[in-house]
């Protein structure tokens, strides 16, 4: 094997990535060496790519960025025991201690010193990428290459939604990126009544019509609120599945839940969010949640079986496959809103399949 590999890295602190030659990692006695074949694009690594508040606080490059893959095993450490050379996987993004309050109760997907795979540490918009054994997630062969790389995010969307109890429920979701396109199929699995999607891209609208939304609505449609409450006996949604990170969407998400209501936000605000917190949250009595990443591995096998059964495929929401070395490309598309959700190929092979 060579010593070296392609990645794309965030070099400095300033805007764009670039791809360059580094080492291939090193490495140890617990840990698996994985060669990247298909990498998926998210919302996090375009807060990386345009360089905003929340990557200034959170990213310290030099470091290769991604988190979402899939690929095959090359090598294990001496002290590997359940992972064999040649296995395809995808593998949990979030690196944790196992030690601390968090790990030890059943909580290690907000570990208190969780290291995130192209965000706190190198990732996996490489040739390789070194991961614990602990981390890897051996793929059904029933589940495409491409649906395997974006596991990760479509575990958000399980998560999130399992999170809130969707079960004979109306849910409004805010923001139909990838993430809250996937959010859909999930939660009419999860036994939804009404699902309301809510984006600013009249296409995306029109997909998440596709994938099951009972109505969808232009954030900037002045009889919004009015519909969702006709729709719902004037009450308001049970449910808010917030997925955009905006300070506008979250505001009007919360506006639209019933008293009593819950929401669940996942979406990663680029700054500082301001909110009347005493109308929109305490005096509604509203339940709020924060929602991380995945249950370690509780929501890894939850989407494995929503995906094997056919109740939920993301395919449709995949609509680019381009050469990683298109990365420039593929951030233009996601910022002026032309691609759902990209996947890198690292294989050579940019068929969709």
């Amino acid at each position: 094997m060579a010593s070296t590999m392609k990645a794309l890295v965030k070099p400095s602190a300033r805007p764009g990535f670039r791809l360059t030659e580094v080492p291939v990692p090193v490495i140890g006695p617990a840990d698996v060496l994985i060669r990247v074949e298909k990498t998926g694009l998210c919302g996090t690594d375009q807060h990386i790519y345009v360089w905003d508040a929340w990557a200034q606080h959170r990213v310290k490059p030099p470091l290769v960025v991604g988190h979402e893959f899939m690929g095959t095993v090359v090598a294990v450490g001496e002290a590997v025991r359940s992972v064999r050379v040649g296995e395809r996987v995808s593998a949990e993004g979030h690196v944790v201690d196992l030690t601390c309050l968090l790990c030890r109760t059943g909580q290690a997907h907000i570990c208190e010193r969780v290291e995130i795979i192209g965000v706190d540490r190198d990732g996996a918009f490489a040739e390789y990428i070194a991961i614990p054994e602990y981390n890897v997630w051996r793929l059904d062969p029933a589940i495409s290459d491409v649906v395997a790389a974006i596991f990760d995010p479509l575990g958000n969307a399980v998560h999130t939604v399992m999170a809130a109890g969707v079960s004979v429920k109306s849910v409004v979701i805010t923001g139909v990126g990838s993430i809250g396109l996937m959010a859909i199929p999930v939660a009419r699995a999860a036994g939804a009544t009404f699902v309301f999607a809510i984006d600013v891209n009249p296409a995306k609208l029109e997909l998440a019509r596709s994938l099951g939304a009972d109505a969808a609505f232009l954030a900037t449609d002045p009889d919004l609120e009015r519909e969702v409450k006709e729709r719902t006996r004037g009450d308001g949604a049970d449910v808010l599945l917030e997925m955009s990170g905006s300070g506008a969407a979250i505001d009007l998400g919360l506006r639209l839940l019933r008293n009593g209501g819950t929401a669940a936000l996942l979406g990663i605000p680029a700054d500082t969010v301001n909110l009347n917190l005493a109308e929109r949250i305490i005096f509604k009595g509203l339940t709020v949640l924060g929602i991380n990443g995945r249950r370690m591995f509780e929501t890894w096998y939850q989407t494995e079986a929503l995906v094997k059964s056919g109740r939920v495929d993301p395919r449709s929401i995949v609509t680019h496959v381009l050469a990683y070395t298109e990365f420039d490309r593929a951030f233009e598309l996601m910022a002026k809103g032309e691609a759902v959700k990209i996947v890198l190929d690292f294989k050579g092979d940019v068929a969709k399949p």
